[in-house]
């Protein structure tokens, strides 16, 4: 049968149009006992931001106010990952250590000269991951003493893709948990309170 199928109707583009950026939805309340996949971050939904090594660390930390985020993926120029950069290590002691040990400026702060470099990453396997509940990921960050967590999924040729990331501020979101983000071991005491606070109630 012979269908005809009209065009549609083309329109102009009206000036200041943004554009849809994926979006997951994660559960706005969680508990400790919930699955551990409610707050991870899905890399296949959600587009990750990412940055070059030879970025300079102030157009880095700009980047993140743009998108609204704390961390970003640092890749090569294949696209690989050599690092991660966050919130923490360019507002930390990381940039002031770099300087007193190279000199320079602010301006001259690399985010390779900052950032964790792959070497010391270390990765959850999505396949622990999915049997998890959200306490055992608070517990894994805390037993790191670091503010983010990346999960991988090992591919048949034996080589390994970033799939989701953990952020105990996103964590502390869903559970309705009030943070100043400062020192680790603060942050952690600070979520481990107000959950034992609102146990009581």
């Amino acid at each position: 049968m012979n269908r005809e199928y009209p065009a549609l109707t083309s329109h102009l583009l009206k000036m200041g149009a943004g554009f849809v950026r994926p979006a997951q939805t994660l559960p706005e309340r969680v508990k400790l006992d919930d699955p551990a996949l409610n707050v991870m971050t899905d890399l296949k939904e959600v587009c990750v931001v990412t940055v070059r090594g030879k970025t300079p660390m102030d157009k880095a930390h700009e980047k993140m106010r743009r998108y609204g985020v704390r961390t970003l993926l640092v890749l090569d120029e294949a696209d690989k990952v050599t690092g991660l950069l966050t919130t923490t290590d360019i507002l930390g002691e990381k940039p002031m250590r770099f300087l007193q040990h190279h000199g320079g400026t602010h301006a001259d702060i690399m985010v390779r000269d900052i950032m964790t470099p792959q070497r010391e990453l270390q990765v959850l396997f999505i396949q622990d991951v999915v049997t998890s509940k959200v306490g055992h990921i608070l517990a894994t960050l805390k037993a790191s003493g670091r503010q983010h967590a990346m999960v991988v999924e090992n591919n048949a040729n034996g080589s390994q893709a970033i799939c989701g990331i953990f952020s105990v501020t996103q964590i502390a979101r869903q559970l309705g948990v009030q943070i100043q983000i400062t020192e680790i071991a603060r942050t952690f005491a600070e979520i481990e309170a107000a959950i034992a606070g609102s146990a009581v109630v």
